[in-house]
């Protein structure tokens, strides 16, 4: 499957929705929306993330014959598949290597790594390993934390393909069970009555561990001296939910009596100010804090990066001339594997993509993601270096991005380009505009109080839209300023409920080609509405104090006598002023009547991408 061809058809289905419901009668706001939508508002450029390669470490094998690692390692810790139960022997990344070697030191330890890197491994051998020195069934040994149910899952399946696969049904090394709370009755009983070596849990269901009688008899009893507890994702350990985990871990050591209770924590990212000798420091601080117990900056361990492809200097004129060449011709890939590492443009790609040298150590970090189109993307920096079309650059790019991931090393079976695309999908805000006549009002997609610009200050209101006719309405609360006891118009979400802070909420309507006229207010207002008396309609008296009211005001919103006419419609909206489209006063979702650039759904909006995607995975012959 391509995935720049997965992610315009969906950016495209979603464009498409969006468009569906947004109707605009003003010509002005409307060519300012289309304008903006087709500049990325709601869905820019998709970042390009690349995988870096890891400098390898030890195979397992080699630390066992070391002595590090049980001898049973080597049987568990391979390259397995269902197709392959005994698997192949297994390399670890030098960062999985630190941190064995660190965990056996009995240390309390962080792994800080990008997506991808192995995180589990770090925290999983250690275990492992304890538990075939140490002997199986002798209780819990370790509690693994996950924030998610859904990452408890996936390492559920990770530990079931290391210590079930190759091993017969029922024997396998290491006992391990998930207890998350999406277990039935029945399989929560069996963890209870036989208590696993290793527990997968997430904190929620881990304090009902420590407090529910039925876990305390047996889960809690299994515990006792707990020798590992693992916090996965430490990143999301924040603000108030931070302290709540962080007094959760200091109950559990106390409940579970742990006085060898080795801590390890896993995060993407937990600081980036500084070098990265202070970012080890921030790191190890916050999990100071979190486990209750000492973390040295020394034990932060981060990965150790390589190079794949072989590093060109652009700046030489030979190997510029071969890069222009290259990129100008998309479709002229590399023959294989030793052929791609030597390829200058998959050179560049890693180069720009996904490596950069950090100034303080010269180690080989992860570089920020970056678009590949758009003004500062990857194709226009490499059309500025070759003199190349940026579109020409663009399928170059895209073309050796995913020829690096189709191509293999040939020991470790991992792609050489394992990239990624991040695509932000967003439900915008809406249009704001100030109060003047239609040419001259200003308008944004970004919520402020006031216009831009040296000219006199203009108050900015958010605008929503008739669904019938496309007629615009400012969101506006009508309040009393209590110093100059003037009247004043201020902006307003569509779903604050009305009336429930001081003034009065309600729409103004602006329009200078249809203006409001109390003499023509029978042929405007609905049906409903009218009586006739005396052989003339009028206004029933009970409608009355829902008919508009006109109010000059200044740009500022202020009542003003040389003010523009405008008139606020207080309360819910009843009927459109130009269009006439009425509605039942019982109803009461104003979304149903008017909407804004965000007026899809969550739910919706998540449905029409996640269909988009699935039919796009269904149309792919190649799954």
């Amino acid at each position: 499957m391509n995935v720049f061809d997965l992610r315009s058809q969906l950016v495209a289905d979603y464009a498409s929705y969006i468009s569906s419901f947004i109707q605009i009668k003003d010509r002005q706001i409307r060519e300012y929306v289309d304008k903006q939508l087709e500049s990325g508002l709601l869905w820019p450029e998709a970042l390009v993330q690349l995988n870096p390669a890891f400098e390898p470490g030890h195979w397992v094998d080699e630390l066992v014959e070391e002595g590090l690692l049980h001898p049973t390692c080597k049987d568990v810790f391979r390259r397995k598949d269902a197709k392959n139960p005994k698997g192949e022997r297994f390399r670890f990344h030098k960062h999985q290597e630190d941190a064995i070697r660190v965990a056996q030191a009995g240390h309390n330890y962080v792994l800080t790594t990008g997506t991808g890197s192995g995180k589990s491994l770090s925290y999983i051998v250690p275990i492992v390993d304890y538990v075939l020195k140490h002997g199986s069934g002798r209780g819990i040994q370790a509690i693994i934390v996950y924030p998610m149910n859904a990452l408890a899952n996936s390492q559920l399946g990770e530990l079931q393909k290391f210590l079930s696969l190759g091993f017969e049904d029922g024997k396998n090394p290491v006992t391990f069970a998930r207890y998350t709370g999406q277990e039935s009755d029945e399989e929560k009983n069996q963890v209870m009555a036989n208590p696993p070596d290793i527990l997968l849990t997430n904190y929620v269901m881990l304090e009902l561990i420590l407090t529910r009688p039925g876990e305390r008899k047996t889960l809690v009893n299994a515990a006792q001296g707990l020798r590992f507890l693992v916090l996965d994702e430490l990143h999301t350990y924040r603000g108030r939910q931070g302290a709540d985990v962080s007094m959760l871990v200091r109950r559990a050591r106390n409940i579970l009596s742990t006085p060898r209770l080795q801590c390890i924590g896993t995060s993407a990212t937990l600081s980036s100010a500084g070098g990265l000798e202070q970012q080890q420091r921030d790191v190890a601080e916050v999990a100071t804090r979190l486990f209750g117990d000492t973390v040295r900056a020394e034990h932060i361990i981060g990965e150790t990066l390589r190079r794949s492809t072989h590093d060109l200097d652009f700046s030489l004129p030979g190997n510029l001339d071969a890069l222009k060449e290259r990129a100008a011709n998309p479709q002229q890939l590399p023959a294989d594997y030793a052929a791609f590492l030597a390829d200058p443009l998959a050179s560049w790609i890693e180069t720009y993509l996904g490596l950069r040298r950090d100034e303080g150590t010269g180690k080989l970090t992860r570089a920020t993601p970056r678009a590949l189109l758009g003004k500062d993307g990857a194709a226009a920096l490499l059309s500025q270096q070759t003199g190349l079309p940026e579109e020409t650059c663009y399928q170059s790019l895209a073309a050796t991005l995913m020829d690096g991931y189709n191509k293999r090393h040939p020991e470790t079976g991992f792609p050489v380009f394992a990239f990624r695309l991040h695509q932000f999908i967003s439900r915008g805000d809406t249009v704001y505009a100030s109060l003047e006549e239609e040419a001259e009002r200003y308008c944004t997609v970004n919520g402020q109080k006031y216009a831009p610009g040296s000219r006199r200050e203009r108050i900015l209101l958010p605008l929503v839209f008739c669904r019938e006719c496309g007629q615009e309405y400012y969101l506006a609360r009508k309040l009393k300023d209590k110093e100059t006891g003037l009247y004043q118009f201020s902006a307003r979400e569509l779903d604050d409920r009305l009336g429930e802070d001081e003034g009065e909420d309600g729409y103004l309507y602006l329009n200078t080609i249809d203006p409001w006229l109390p003499e023509k207010v029978t042929e405007k207002v609905p049906e409903d509405w009218l009586e006739e008396r005396n052989g003339e309609l009028r206004v029933k008296s009970s409608q009355k104090k829902y008919l508009p009211e006109t109010n000059r005001l200044n740009p500022l919103g202020y009542m003003d006598e040389n003010g523009l006419p405008v008139q606020f419609i207080p309360g819910k909206f009843r009927f459109c002023l130009h269009c006439g489209v009425s509605y039942n006063p019982r109803q009461g979702s104003e979304f149903a009547k008017l909407t804004q650039l965000s007026s899809g759904g969550r739910s919706t909006d998540t449905t029409v991408l996640s269909l988009s995607l699935v039919r796009s995975l269904r149309g792919d012959t190649t799954l």
